[in-house]
């Protein structure tokens, strides 16, 4: 089992950034693959960003690329979103994910989570 706690939401402006951080602890060594996702009221959940915990290699949606950055700290077992330039529609709750891939490439666009945190709000006013 993973536990996963998320934290750093909050509101911002339009323009502004914020960090989120997610720490595993449990299990930490039964996941090889992590995630943010996201869901807005009324919408579907996102996936937002990935990156695999053993090669570093990372995954974006074509709707944060280049303004989310994903990043993880092993020793801490912590993954980090670093969001910059927000703009409204990234107003969501957003979750932490961890799970298990059989290869690498699987940690990507169309991966689900295994294990899920509570979430964090991200509110960003216009």
């Amino acid at each position: 089992q993973v536990q996963l706690l998320e934290s750093g939401g909050g509101s911002v402006q339009a323009g502004g950034s914020l960090r989120l951080s997610c720490t595993a602890s449990g299990t930490t060594n039964s996941h090889n693959c992590m995630g943010w996702f996201r869901q807005a009221p009324g919408k579907e959940r996102e996936g937002v960003a990935t990156i695999s915990t053993t090669f570093g290699n990372t995954y974006y949606s074509d709707s944060v690329k280049v303004r989310f950055t994903i990043s993880q700290d092993n020793d801490k077992n912590t993954v980090y979103l670093q969001m910059n330039n927000m703009k409204p529609e990234d107003t969501a709750m957003y979750y932490c994910a961890a799970g298990v891939v059989l290869y690498n490439f699987q940690c990507g666009r169309w991966w689900n989570g295994n294990y899920w945190g509570q979430g964090t709000q991200v509110t960003v006013n216009s």
